[in-house]
C-alpha cells in the first residue's frame, strides 16, 4: 500500500517535471527563457525542452503585428484651442530581448510616447492646420516613434488619426462657416447661371434683332423696288394717256376747224357766241367783281373788222377762208408707240416678284446663320424716284412722244 503511494507520488513528480521541460510554442511566437534569472536564449516556435527546475518562461512575446488604440488625449493647439484627438498604432516586435529587458511595458511607453509626440506636433499648428495636415501629423509621429521604440525591439508600422474633435463651440461655429460657404457657392452658381441665361437671352435677342433687320431691310428693298417698277409703270401709262389725249384734241381741234369752216359763221353769229360766253368767263371762283366795258359796241366792231371784210353798202360781213380739201395728214406713228399700250406684265418684273414670294416662304432654319454681307450703299443700285430719273437726259428726249404737229389754221382759232 505504502509502496503504491510512493508510486502514485513519483509519477505525479516525473509528469509535473515533465511538463516543466517540454514546453510547445506556436507560429508567430516565442519564449524569453531564463535560467537562474540570467537570459538564456528565445525559444523559437516548436517542441522545446527546458531544464527543469532550472529554466523559466520570462515572456512569451507575440511576433504579428499589433494594432492598438489609445483613448483621446487633449491636445492644445498654436491658437490656444483644445482638441480630442484619438490615435491609433501600428507596430510590430522585431527583438523580442529588447522588448522584456529594455521597457517594463512597451505598450504603456508606445502610448505616452504617442502622445507627447502628437502634443508636440499639434502645438505647433493652428486648429484649420490641424484639421487639413492629418497626413503630415501622421508622417510626424510615425518618424518620432519609429526612432524611439527601435531600442525597445519594435518597429512602428504606421500612425493614424482616428479622429480629431474640436470644442462643441468651435463646432458650432465650423457649422455656421460650412453652411455660410455652402449658401455662398449656391448664390454664385445661382448668379453663374442668372448669367449664362442672361447672355443667352441676349444672344437670342441680338439674333432676332439681326434678323428681323434683314427681313426689314430685304423688305425695304422689295418696297423700294416695287415702288420702282409701279412708278414706271404709272409714268408708262401716263405717258400713254397723255399722247392719247394729245392725240384726241389734234383730232378735236382739226374737226372743229373743218366744221367752222365749212359753216361759214357770220359775225352776227360770232358776237352772240361771244356774248354767250362772257357769263361762263364771269363764273370763275376767283373773279369777285366782272366789268364791262363800256365802249362794248366799238370792242364788236373791231372783232368784226379783224375777222370780216366791208360790204357795198359799208357793213362789215364775214369772209371765210377757203376750204383746203387736200390738207396734210398727221404723221402715222401708231408704230413707234405700240408698245406703250402693252397690258402684258414685264418678265423682269415678274422674275422679282416670284423670287420674293419664294424667299419669302422659304422657312427659317434652326441654327442661326451670320448675316450676310452686303456691299456699302454708295456700291448699290438706287431705285430712281420717278420715271424721269431712270433714264439719261438724251435717251429720255429720245423716249418722249413727239409733240402733235399744229394743224392749217389753228393759230388763227
Amino acid at each position: 500500500m505504502v509502496g503504491m503511494i510512493l508510486f502514485a507520488i513519483l509519477a505525479a513528480f516525473g509528469l509535473t517535471v515533465l511538463a516543466a521541460a517540454v514546453k510547445i510554442i506556436g507560429q508567430a511566437e516565442v519564449m524569453v527563457i531564463e535560467r537562474l534569472g540570467r537570459f538564456r536564449t528565445v525559444a523559437s516556435p516548436g517542441l522545446n525542452i527546458l531544464v527543469p527546475f532550472l529554466d523559466k518562461v520570462r515572456a512569451r512575446i507575440d511576433l504579428r503585428e499589433q494594432v492598438v488604440s489609445f483613448p483621446p488625449q487633449p491636445v492644445i493647439t498654436e491658437d490656444n484651442l483644445t482638441v480630442s484627438i484619438d490615435t491609433v498604432v501600428y507596430f510590430q516586435v522585431t527583438d523580442s530581448r529588447a522588448a522584456v529587458y529594455e521597457i517594463s511595458n512597451y505598450i504603456v511607453g508606445v502610448e505616452q510616447l504617442t502622445t507627447t509626440t502628437l502634443r508636440n506636433v499639434v502645438g505647433g499648428m493652428t486648429l484649420e492646420q490641424t484639421l487639413t495636415s492629418r497626413d503630415s501629423i501622421n508622417g510626424q509621429l510615425r518618424g518620432v516613434l519609429d526612432e524611439a521604440t527601435g531600442r525597445w525591439g519594435l518597429r512602428v508600422a504606421r500612425v493614424e488619426l482616428r479622429s480629431i474633435d474640436p470644442p462643441p463651440s468651435i463646432q458650432d461655429s465650423m457649422e455656421k462657416q460650412m453652411r455660410a460657404d455652402r449658401e455662398k457657392r449656391a448664390m454664385i452658381l445661382t448668379a453663374e447661371g442668372n448669367r449664362e441665361a442672361s447672355i443667352k437671352q441676349a444672344e437670342g435677342q441680338k439674333q432676332a434683332q439681326i434678323l428681323a433687320a434683314e427681313g426689314a431691310k430685304q423688305a425695304a428693298i422689295l418696297a423700294a423696288e416695287a415702288d420702282r417698277q409701279s412708278r414706271m409703270l404709272r409714268a408708262q401709262g401716263e405717258r400713254a394717256a397723255s399722247y392719247l389725249q394729245a392725240q384726241g384734241q389734234a383730232k378735236a381741234i382739226e374737226k372743229t376747224f373743218a366744221a367752222i369752216k365749212a359753216g361759214r359763221p357770220t359775225p352776227e353769229m360770232l358776237a352772240y357766241q361771244y356774248l354767250q360766253t362772257l357769263p361762263q368767263m364771269a363764273k370763275g371762283e376767283a373773279n369777285k367783281v366782272w366789268l364791262v366795258p363800256s365802249d362794248f359796241g366799238a370792242a364788236l366792231q373791231g372783232f368784226t373788222k379783224m375777222l370780216g371784210a366791208p360790204g357795198e353798202d359799208g357793213v362789215f360781213r364775214y369772209t371765210p377762208s377757203p376750204v383746203e380739201e387736200d390738207l396734210p395728214k398727221p404723221e402715222d406713228d401708231s408704230a413707234e408707240v405700240a408698245e406703250w399700250f402693252n397690258t402684258q406684265t414685264d418678265p423682269e418684273i415678274a422674275q422679282a416678284v416670284a423670287a420674293a414670294v419664294a424667299e419669302a416662304r422659304t422657312p427659317v432654319s434652326s441654327a442661326i446663320d451670320p448675316p450676310p454681307q452686303y456691299p456699302p450703299l454708295s456700291q448699290q443700285r438706287q431705285p430712281p424716284s420717278d420715271y424721269a430719273q431712270q433714264l439719261p437726259p438724251s435717251d429720255y428726249a429720245q423716249q418722249l412722244p413727239p409733240p402733235p404737229r399744229p394743224r392749217h389754221g389753228a393759230t388763227d382759232l
